[in-house]
């Protein structure tokens, strides 16, 4: 038997996950994603997808980020006609992304051919896909529930476990049996943490021989959710008191459900008040109409509220959905105090990016960050207090307070991936990728998980092919 691995996308980087299982000649792609950064680089490199589309065996899923499933419309466009196998939650998220994507691209050819023609230039650029290439991938994802196994080649048998990142999300454990012998290898896809709020804890799926393993935050560790909790009770606080408002750039799925549940909380407790809160995203609207039709997805806490009290953790009187573009504009009229959440989680589109020209000016305005802000991004800059930022072509002064939050990351921090390693049976373990970080932060967990009983550590650098017989 002949089998290797190897990276096209997330190699000494965060976004982008597209990763190769090749086995006697058969390609499985773990992950076809969209790079996320600056622009002309992510056109670039989402461009290229490195593999042709008649060399796929069959494509997995591992969850419905952007950075996951953003590229499977593009692998359609090219051609590929195979299964794509996700969990049920994860078809309905990557579906609502995938066509969010198509649409942003479509409208920026519209704006950017507009802008071409004010100053009489050429305009040559394409979206990479359209609406119907994203619902033709769509319609090739085949659900499958966790701990169900499925054979998806020859000898090569599925089976997801909850990886207790976003909702549906999966680690995808894949057993090949050849000659009567078999190999485990174990895509984390992107790894969760345990007691997060609404889904589950990560699973702990049986012992690997190989194991690819995400680092986001390979060099850092998460508020505790607590003290995150007061923090975002005392921003709230300052708000009311300086009549402001508080942006939350926020991913669409998982994290806008969870900040709405926290400030359900602190309502219900009466640690602050009833402070207006628009989502200020249709797909963040979609997504928790999602959540809500996927209970066998939730953590007992949450299932118990819907199921047995009839309780929707994702609504309170205070919180108002907007459903229109002249809905997200009046929010700019309005006074403060108010919350907006709303996407992109990395400021690089979307109608947070409105919300900052309006506001970003106006020092009673305080920006909350409460995810990972990848290199070259809007977000990042403004993580990094940055005193004037480009939006839309227009340098603005910022005078709004940054606040950063790091407990409500999915993501597992190197101490919570350490910990969920060592709870794996990894007596058979023979090598651990590392993927889906930036190269500091791989080189600080390579050392750390070396310190901790696991020397076998290797960052996958990109296009290089590693032996797995």
């Amino acid at each position: 038997m002949k089998m290797n691995f190897y990276s096209l996308g997330a190699a000494e980087e965060v976004t982008g996950s597209k990763h190769v299982l090749e086995i006697d000649g058969a390609s499985y792609l773990i992950d076809c994603g969209a790079f996320q950064g600056s622009r002309a680089e992510a056109d670039r490199k989402n461009r290229t997808l490195g593999i042709e589309p008649d060399r796929i065996e069959g494509a997995i899923l591992t969850h419905g980020h952007l950075d996951h499933c953003g590229l499977f419309p593009l692998l359609a466009r090219n051609g590929y006609r195979g299964n794509i196998y996700a969990t049920p939650a994860t078809r309905d998220i990557a579906s609502l992304i995938m066509m969010d994507s198509a649409h942003i691209q479509a409208r920026d050819a519209v704006y950017l051919r507009n802008q071409a023609r004010k100053k009489g230039e050429k305009f040559n650029w394409e979206p990479l896909y359209s609406e119907k290439d994203a619902i033709q991938a769509t319609s090739q994802i085949l659900g499958v529930s966790y701990n169900r196994p499925l054979y998806i080649g020859d000898g090569v048998n599925l089976e997801f476990y909850d990886a207790g990142h976003i909702l549906g999300s999966a680690m995808a454990s894949i057993t090949v049996k050849r000659d009567g012998g078999e190999v485990r290898i174990l895509c984390s896809g992107d790894l969760g943490r345990k007691g997060k709020p609404i889904i589950r804890d990560p699973a702990v799926p049986p012992a690997p021989d190989y194991l690819v393993l995400e680092s986001t935050y390979g060099d850092r560790r998460h508020d505790d959710k607590h003290n995150a909790v007061q923090k975002l009770a005392a921003a709230a606080a300052r708000m009311v008191e300086q009549k402001g408002k508080i942006l939350i750039p926020s991913f669409a799925i998982e994290r806008t459900q969870e900040l709405v549940y926290y400030f359900h909380l602190l309502v219900d407790d009466g640690i602050i008040p009833e402070i207006p809160i628009y989502v200020d995203s249709p797909m963040a609207t979609n997504a928790t109409t999602v959540f809500q039709v996927h209970p066998e997805c939730y953590d007992e806490e949450i299932k118990e509220a819907f199921i047995k009290h009839h309780k929707n953790p994702f609504g309170f009187n205070s919180l108002n959905f907007t459903t229109s573009v002249d809905e997200s504009k009046a929010l700019n009229d309005c006074k403060g105090p108010l919350i907006i959440i709303s996407a992109d989680g990395m400021c690089e589109a979307g109608r947070i990016q409105h919300h900052l020209i309006h506001n970003i000016g106006d020092p009673r305005t305080t920006i909350l960050l409460v995810g990972y802000m990848a290199e070259n991004t809007l977000g990042r800059r403004i993580r990094d207090r940055a005193e004037e930022v480009k939006i839309h072509g227009q340098w603005l002064k910022r005078r709004a307070e940054v606040e950063e939050i790091n407990a409500f990351s999915a993501h597992a921090d190197y101490a919570e991936a350490l910990l969920w390693l060592q709870s794996l049976d990894t007596s058979r373990l023979k090598k651990i990728f590392l993927v889906h970080g930036e190269r500091d932060a791989q080189r600080a967990f390579k050392k750390h998980l070396a310190e901790h009983g696991f020397p076998q550590a290797e960052i996958v650098r990109y296009g290089q092919t590693y032996d797995l017989t």
